[in-house]
């Protein structure tokens, strides 16, 4: 990710951390967690524009108002204070894609926003020489045969490194790169499906979307909409208050139990397409991350089928 989207990504959740203190605050006690990761989130945002923050404030407030309309334990008064927070870049690492926390102590209760800026990628995952993504991504590591196939790969990538190439140079990096990482990734999973197929499959999903149940929030500004997805997998979203009760019931998606397959998607040597029981698919597009050769690819993983359970609701702006 760029330095100017990274920017953009902080301001935003600091434009729906702030809208939605400001929401909250006319019904109900509410505190911001002013941490690190609120002060680079600020940063970011005084880094804008007045009409960049106009449009964040938008999309923020639309995404805001549906949230408020499907969680009332947010606006509930029960004596106790709201809190808000912004989560470090470390939490997604192990496993926790939210950004945004609203949290009730009081009650033991919190719900998370992951946000998005334009984009609607799912995670940047890596691969590299040492990075055994099968631990990582399902708890059993990879074998002897996908170390030994991308050896020679990474091998050549630190050749280049030494010499200081670029990506852009190298002759043919789809055929020497993309496409023999990409065969070695889909073998291994290929193999572990096999001998592991009652775990894989949700396994991996559950990777991908985060330990936690949350909403996505996606502000489209050519559209002047703001998408917001639940992602009710545990049945932890949506919860009816005491004297507060929801106006739309969220069903429950339930997780795979089976890999339909995993290929190339037609015409690519950089994608992979997996289909999964359950209406889950996502793609897994793999490519260099800088300028410069370097023995680590990055994908950009994007959801592109999901269950009818998956309520996505456009909100108009303004």
């Amino acid at each position: 990710m760029s330095n100017k989207s990274n920017n953009q990504g902080r301001a935003y959740e600091f434009a729906y951390l702030n809208t939605l203190h400001e929401e909250i605050s006319k019904y109900r006690p509410a505190n911001i967690e002013k941490n690190s990761s609120y002060e680079a989130a600020k940063k970011a945002w005084n880094t804008l524009e007045d009409s960049e923050k106009y449009v964040y404030k938008a999309s923020a407030l639309a995404g805001t108002n549906t949230i408020l309309d499907l969680e009332p334990l947010i606006l509930e008064e029960n004596g106790d204070d709201l809190e808000l927070k912004i989560q470090s870049d470390n939490e997604g690492k192990q496993g926790d894609v939210r950004d945004v926390l609203i949290i009730r102590k009081g009650i033991e209760w919190e719900i998370g926003l992951s946000v998005k800026h334009n984009h609607f990628a799912v995670k940047h995952s890596r691969l590299s020489k040492t990075l055994d993504f099968g631990e990582k991504w399902y708890g059993i590591k990879c074998s002897n045969n996908y170390w030994q196939e991308i050896k020679p790969i990474f091998d050549y990538l630190d050749i280049e490194k030494s010499r200081g190439s670029n990506w852009r140079d190298l002759p043919n990096k789809e055929d020497d790169v993309y496409l023999p990482l990409l065969r070695a990734f889909k073998n291994e999973i290929d193999k572990q499906n096999i001998l592991h197929s009652e775990d894989i499959p949700q396994l991996m999903v559950e990777h991908l979307l985060g330990e936690f149940d949350f909403y996505k929030v996606i502000g489209i500004d050519n559209k002047q909409i703001t998408q917001v997805q639940s992602f009710n997998l545990r049945g932890t979203l949506n919860k009816d208050g005491i004297s507060k009760k929801r106006n739309t019931k969220l069903p429950i998606a339930k997780l795979p139990s089976r890999i339909v397959s995993l290929e190339f998607k037609p015409g690519s040597k950089n994608t992979l397409e997996l289909y999964l029981d359950r209406g889950w698919q996502f793609s897994f597009r793999i490519h260099s991350a800088s300028t410069k050769v370097e023995p680590s690819l990055k994908f950009d993983i994007q959801i592109i089928g999901m269950p009818t359970t998956i309520i996505s609701i456009d909100c108009k702006w303004g």
